[in-house]
């Protein structure tokens, strides 16, 4: 299987590099494309599907491709993987919920292939939950399901990220590329790196992904003081602010690596936190120490293990990272995308996510926040 990358900064530059990349002969069957959401979506779908080309696309908060990374654009990854190989799936949460489309979902796979992997891309609304997502896919499949993917973006505005194929496109959307194992190797790592500083903390109230009170306090006071800020010294206008998401919570769990979970939102009314993922009443909590260039080292020593233990060459990588990491990591961000590239060496493409789907070493497959996620292809002979 052969990958090839191309970027721009609107629909004319991605018609030309497209045209560029075909001029040889090369025939790809999927597009995975990642952009931002001022794009009119169904004017990239419309290049692809003119080549006769699938396509498996979600609106980001910023992308890259192998090491270069965009704002405002679009990155594609061309594949010409063979049809038989693979299935697109489109279903919208809307209706029946989180859990029960994404069951829908499992059991699809599971008739679709005898050993799928299943690689999402979910849309990003305050109601739409990693958790749930997870847990329906493997109630549908059954456990031990490979699950890798991203919540989709849109530049920070919180305005609606969308997950689009050439027929459908939605803000509650699942979209799922099914492979099938035994033709394609897929392989992976869910990773962030973070360390925990300072003693556990209880979550003593909390429903759904909104946390009210740390250890009986208030939790936007709670993080405020971790922070060392206050509330004068941010510009107020709405009653919820962002937080920045600088400094994610670890969320404890028994006989299981710990999960990240972003403070993505203050609200100064009830003074509560809004949180990326579903954080249970009565969990422990972690603070975490700011980044630094030994975060990069714990990623790129997993990605390495994954090489060494599960696929040591690659076709294509694939990369969800949380835009926060961008937001926290700043200049490092190039860093940390190009050795990961580096490991495997293959074409890469990539964005920043609302959210990621993978597996942490010695984990299982899981909602995460914070955590970049890296996927890896491999055609099998």
């Amino acid at each position: 299987m052969q990958a090839k990358t191309i970027s721009g900064k609107n629909t004319a530059e991605i018609r030309a590099a497209l045209a560029q990349c075909l001029s040889d002969g090369y025939a790809p069957t999927l597009a995975i494309v990642f952009m931002s959401y001022t794009h009119d979506i169904a004017a990239i779908t419309a290049l692809f599907h003119e080549q006769g080309m699938q396509v498996f696309g979600a609106t980001s908060s910023g992308e890259f491709i192998d090491k270069d990374i965009l704002e405002g654009g679009i990155v594609v990854m061309l594949l010409d993987m063979n049809p038989n190989y693979f299935k697109l799936a489109f279903l919208d949460t809307k209706e029946e919920g989180d859990f029960k489309t994404a069951k829908t979902l499992g059991a699809l796979g599971a008739e679709t292939f005898s050993n799928p992997a299943f690689i999402i891309a979910s849309g990003w609304v305050n109601d739409i939950d990693g958790e749930a997502i997870i847990a329906g896919i493997e109630a549908g499949f059954g456990a031990g399901a490979t699950i890798f993917g991203g919540m989709a973006g849109d530049d920070l505005t919180l305005t609606g990220p969308m997950v689009f194929t050439l027929e459908n496109q939605s803000a509650t959307g699942l979209l799922a590329l099914m492979v099938d194992q035994d033709k394609v190797d897929v392989a992976g790592v869910a990773t962030c790196g973070w360390k925990p500083i300072g003693i556990h903390k209880t979550i003593t109230k909390s429903k759904g992904n909104v946390v009210y009170t740390i250890d009986e306090k208030p939790a936007l006071d709670t993080v405020m003081k971790y922070l060392g800020l206050s509330l004068s010294d941010e510009p107020l206008n709405n009653t919820v602010f962002n937080l920045g998401a600088y400094y994610p919570l670890q969320l404890e769990r028994e006989n299981a690596p710990a999960v990240m979970r972003t403070a993505m939102l203050g609200n100064t009314e009830d003074r509560s936190l809004v949180c990326a993922g579903h954080i249970p009443q009565g969990s422990k909590v972690r603070f975490s120490l700011p980044p630094d260039f030994d975060v990069i080292d714990t990623v790129i020593q997993d990605c390495v293990e994954v090489r060494e233990n599960e696929l040591r060459d690659a076709d294509a990588l694939i990369m969800f990272s949380c835009v926060s990491r961008y937001l926290s990591f700043g200049v490092m961000t190039s860093e940390e995308i190009e050795r990961v590239r580096d490991v495997w060496k293959a074409p890469m493409v990539g964005f920043f996510t609302y959210g990621e789907y993978g597996k942490a070493k010695g984990g299982k497959h899981e909602f995460h926040n914070n955590t970049c996620c890296v996927l890896t292809l491999k055609e099998k002979n």
